[in-house]
């Protein structure tokens, strides 16, 4: 396990299995320098255990560091769960979830993420109250997908003025890889700002809601990532910047929400030497975990939130001159900005 090379100064992983429910789930604990560890909880299909510890430990830190660039008072931290999200769900098993939570104390806050709904952490929230993002409760902000989709509307903005001149969307063609929650309420803005959207997904209804409601064309998802466009924005599972696609990629820049877009590290030179401006995944889509972040403050406050979101603009900015200025990959940039932020809080 520990040669799986994603363990990078993790503070805590926890593996359960319940029984009676069924739940085999992971937490990972990456880094509380700046405060309790916070992330959503995912469920995924998991082909082996590795393969779902694997994934916690990469979430895990990049919450660690998108935390620490949004400004937020929390450290990172990750759960999955090992299941079909459309067959694999029950009350049982969330309650499990919740206990499992439950069990560290306050030292990990949960959320909803992919394959998971508002109603399941509902679920695990009658159980513990280290869950956020929830519909009830006295301050609940409900689903944190329309903030992230804000933050990641404003971050290809901020690429665009970089990369094109102009953070002027009209005209331009954007290539959309995942229509969910996210994706969706992407996909809206991007419409309304007057872009040509190009959209592919698994799930036809939210291929056909995207088409009749935004005029988007629809592709097949093995041709969603060699689109001729301007802006190529992945809203769905990561490493889709891989040995194998980089290459067909045509988009000069890439901007969208999914976490853990590059396969690896490396990747974000590669698509540096290829002209191609990266948006970091963490720093681009933080709208979600601020809106979270809200509710751990202790009052919600829709003000608060909307500063924090309306910053990622300036913080990509800052990152993509850095880039420029030092010749090195904005993934570089954005993880060193991070690690400051931690170590100086470290020490103090």
């Amino acid at each position: 396990m520990m040669d799986a090379n994603q363990f990078r100064d993790h503070e805590q992983l926890l593996y359960r299995h319940d029984r009676q429910s069924g739940l085999k789930a992971f937490i990972a604990i990456h880094d509380t320098t700046l405060g309790p560890a916070a992330g959503g909880c995912r469920m995924w299909d998991y082909d082996t255990e590795l393969d779902a510890q694997k994934d916690v430990l990469r979430l895990s830190r990049g919450m660690s560091f998108k935390n620490a660039v949004a400004g937020l008072e929390l450290g990172g931290g990750k759960a999955v769960i090992m299941g079909n999200s459309r067959n694999g769900k029950s009350e049982a098993l969330f309650r499990a979830l919740g206990r499992m939570i439950d069990s560290l104390g306050g030292r990990y806050i949960s959320a909803e993420d992919v394959g998971i709904t508002v109603g399941d952490m509902e679920i695990a929230a009658e159980e513990t109250p280290y869950v956020a993002g929830l519909t009830k409760g006295e301050n609940a902000s409900g689903d944190p997908s329309p903030a992230t989709a804000t933050g990641v509307f404003l971050g290809i903005k901020s690429a665009a003025k970089h990369k094109l001149g102009s953070d002027c969307l009209d005209g331009l063609t954007i290539a959309v890889q995942g229509v969910g929650h996210v994706g969706y309420h992407l996909c809206h803005h991007l419409h309304e700002a007057g872009a040509r959207l190009v959209v592919s997904d698994i799930n036809r209804d939210s291929l056909d809601r995207v088409a009749q409601e935004f005029g988007a064309e629809i592709v097949a998802p093995d041709r969603i990532i060699s689109v001729e466009a301007d802006i190529l924005s992945p809203c769905a599972l990561g490493a889709v910047v891989n040995d194998s696609s980089i290459e067909r990629i045509k988009a000069r820049i890439i901007a969208g929400s999914a976490n853990n877009q590059l396969a690896r590290d490396d990747h974000g030179q590669a698509l540096m030497d290829r002209d191609i401006l990266y948006a970091p995944d963490y720093v681009i889509n933080a709208g979600g975990i601020i809106n979270v972040a809200a509710e751990t403050r202790g009052a919600y406050d829709v003000t608060w939130v909307n500063a924090k979101v309306d910053r990622i603009y300036d913080t990509l900015k800052l990152i993509f001159d850095r880039s420029v200025s030092e010749s090195r990959p904005t993934n570089r940039i954005a993880d060193e900005l991070a690690q400051e932020i931690i170590e100086k809080a470290r020490k103090s």
